[in-house]
C-alpha cells in the first residue's frame, strides 16, 4: 500500500453527486460496467483526495439504489428543454416543429424479478431467453435529441404506450411516423390537441375512404368514415362520440431509387393548405423519418443501451434514464459544434463525438481554470465538426452479416439442465 495515503470509508464515499457523476460516466463509457466505474473513482479519490478505495463494487451500487429516479427525470426533462431551445433556429420544417415517435424494445439480464414484469416472448422455453421491455420514443428532428421514453412489457402495444407521450406534444406541433400510429382514433384526439400529422398510411385503411377533391397529382382531399370497429383502449360510448368522418389530405409518391424496398408511399396528413405545404415537402420529410431509426441505433449500438445489465426493473429504468441523458448530453455537444462551425447536424457522426467525449472529459475535469477549459471545449467542438459522416445518398445497406458467427449450439433448455454436444465442431448450425 502507498505510504501516507489514508483509507477512505466505501458507505461514505459515494454522495448522491458523486454517485451521480460516476453512473453517467459508466454510461458514457465503452466498459459500462461497475467495476469500470469503481476504478474511476478510485483513481480520482487517490489524486485529489489522497485517499484509498476499496476494490468492491458494493458501496457503489447501493449509492446508485439510492438515487432518485424522479431526481434523474427532472434532470432529464431540464436538459431536453435547454437543448431545443438552442437548436429551434433554422431546426424547423416550413415554420413547424417536427417530433418523430418510433418504437423499439430491449432486453435485460434474466432475473426473476424482470421476467415478473418484463416477461419474454412467448415462443421463447423458459430459461432460454431473456426479459424484453417494449419501448416508445419521441425524438425532436430539429437536434435529434431523445425527448421522452416510455416502456412497458411485450404484452402492450406501441399504439397505447404511444399515448403516454401525448402531454410531451405541444400546440402546433407536427407528429411524424410510421404506419404503425396511423388510426382514426389517434388522428382525432391529437388533432383536438392542436397537433398536426404526417404518417404513413395503414395498409388496412383500404376502406372508408372518399374522395372531396383533387389537389393536384397524387394529392387528394378525403373522408375518413370511422368504423363499426371499437379500439380496445376506449368504451364503446367513447367510440360513438367520435365524428363519423375526418377530412384528411392524402399524398401519394413513388421511391423510384434502385434497391429501396417500398416503391409507393401513401402518407395522410392533417396539413391541408396546399400552398402552405406543397406535396413535395411531405415526400422529403417522410424520408427523414429514417432518422429515429439511426437515432435509436445511437441508443442501442453506440452507446450500449441494449442490453441493459441492471438485475431489477427499478434499477433498469434508473440505468435506462441515465443512458438517455448520456445520450441527449453528447447530442447538445453535436449541435454546438454544428451551430459554431456552420456544418449540418445530421453529418456530424454519433460514434465519433461519444469517442471524442470520453478522451476529452478526463484532461477537460482536471484543468481549474475556467480559460482554459474554454480554449480545450473549442479545440473539442473544431474537431467534433471535422468528423463528417460521408455523404452517400440513396446508399444501399442490406442488413447482412459478413463474419461468420461461432459454431455454437443454441441453448434449448435452462443452463443447469443443458448438456452439450460432444465433438461440437461437427455441430452445424442452419443459418435459414
Amino acid at each position: 500500500m502507498p505510504r501516507r495515503r489514508q483509507a477512505a470509508s466505501a458507505s461514505g464515499s459515494f454522495p448522491p453527486w458523486t454517485t451521480f457523476w460516476l453512473f453517467l460516466a459508466q454510461a458514457l463509457s465503452a466498459d459500462g460496467s461497475c467495476r469500470e466505474a469503481v476504478r474511476q473513482a478510485q483513481a480520482w479519490f487517490f489524486a485529489r483526495q489522497d485517499l484509498l478505495l476499496s476494490p468492491s463494487t458494493a458501496a457503489y451500487c447501493q449509492a446508485r439504489q439510492r438515487l432518485q429516479l424522479s431526481w434523474l427525470q427532472r434532470l432529464h426533462r431540464h436538459v431536453v428543454e435547454q437543448v431545443e431551445a438552442a437548436g429551434r433556429p433554422g431546426g424547423q420544417w416550413l415554420g413547424r416543429t417536427v417530433k418523430i415517435v418510433d418504437g423499439s424494445s430491449l432486453s435485460m439480464p434474466d432475473t426473476a424479478q424482470n421476467q415478473a414484469l418484463f416477461p419474454q416472448p412467448k415462443g421463447q422455453k423458459p430459461g432460454c431467453g431473456f426479459p424484453v421491455m417494449r419501448v416508445v420514443a419521441l425524438f425532436s428532428l430539429a437536434t435529434g435529441a431523445m425527448i421522452e421514453m416510455v416502456l412497458g412489457s411485450l404484452h402492450v402495444a406501441e399504439l397505447i404506450l404511444f399515448h403516454r407521450l401525448w402531454p410531451l406534444l405541444a400546440l402546433g406541433d407536427v407528429l411524424l411516423a410510421d404506419r404503425g400510429f396511423c388510426s382514426f382514433a389517434e388522428i382525432f384526439f391529437l388533432t383536438q390537441r392542436g397537433v398536426d400529422c404526417v404518417l404513413r398510411k395503414h395498409q388496412r385503411r383500404s376502406t372508408g375512404v372518399h374522395p372531396v377533391r383533387r389537389l393536384g397529382r397524387g394529392d387528394h382531399l378525403v373522408f375518413w368514415s370511422k368504423t363499426d370497429v371499437c379500439p380496445t383502449w376506449l368504451t364503446k360510448q367513447q367510440w360513438r362520440d367520435l365524428p363519423p368522418t375526418l377530412r384528411l389530405r392524402e399524398i401519394s409518391f413513388a421511391v423510384a431509387i434502385p434497391g429501396f424496398r417500398t416503391q409507393n408511399i401513401t402518407v395522410v396528413t392533417t396539413l391541408l393548405d396546399q400552398r402552405a405545404f406543397p406535396p413535395g415537402a411531405f415526400a422529403e420529410l417522410y424520408r427523414r423519418r429514417w432518422l429515429a431509426e439511426l437515432f435509436l441505433r445511437d441508443l442501442k449500438c453506440s452507446l450500449g443501451l441494449d442490453p441493459l445489465r441492471c438485475l431489477t426493473p427499478a434499477m433498469v429504468e434508473k440505468e435506462l434514464r441515465m443512458r438517455l441523458l448520456a445520450y441527449n448530453l453528447v447530442r447538445a455537444l453535436m449541435l454546438q459544434a454544428a451551430q459554431t462551425h456552420q456544418v449540418p447536424r445530421f453529418r456530424l457522426s454519433f460514434r465519433g463525438a461519444l469517442a471524442a467525449v470520453r478522451q476529452w472529459a478526463p484532461w477537460m475535469a482536471r484543468l481549474a481554470d475556467q480559460q482554459e477549459r474554454q480554449e480545450m471545449l473549442d479545440a473539442l467542438l473544431y474537431y467534433l465538426a471535422r468528423d463528417l459522416v460521408p455523404y452517400r445518398p440513396n446508399r444501399l445497406e442490406p442488413r447482412a452479416l459478413k463474419r461468420r458467427l461461432n459454431n455454437y449450439q443454441l441453448l434449448t433448455a435452462p443452463r443447469k439442465l443443458f448438456r452439450e454436444i460432444p465433438h461440437r465442431n461437427k455441430y452445424h448450425v442452419s443459418l435459414s
